[in-house]
């Protein structure tokens, strides 16, 4: 039943070469940006969880 329900669909093929594209253009955006992105950004975010204190004024993107 979904083969015929899919066969019967014009242009069907389009669809997954259309979803590849994101899915490469994504991580291929996301692996350019984690080797472009400030260090002190990446340290700044990764001591975020262990920091119990209020929030401040001054934050990384202050500085």
């Amino acid at each position: 039943m979904h083969k015929e329900l899919l066969r019967s669909i014009e242009n069907i093929e389009i669809y997954p070469i259309i979803s590849l594209l994101i899915f490469v253009t994504f991580f291929l955006g996301m692996f350019i940006w984690v080797f472009k992105v400030d260090k002190g950004y990446v340290d700044h975010m990764s001591s975020m969880p262990f920091n119990d204190e209020p929030k401040n004024e001054e934050s990384h993107e202050n500085k």
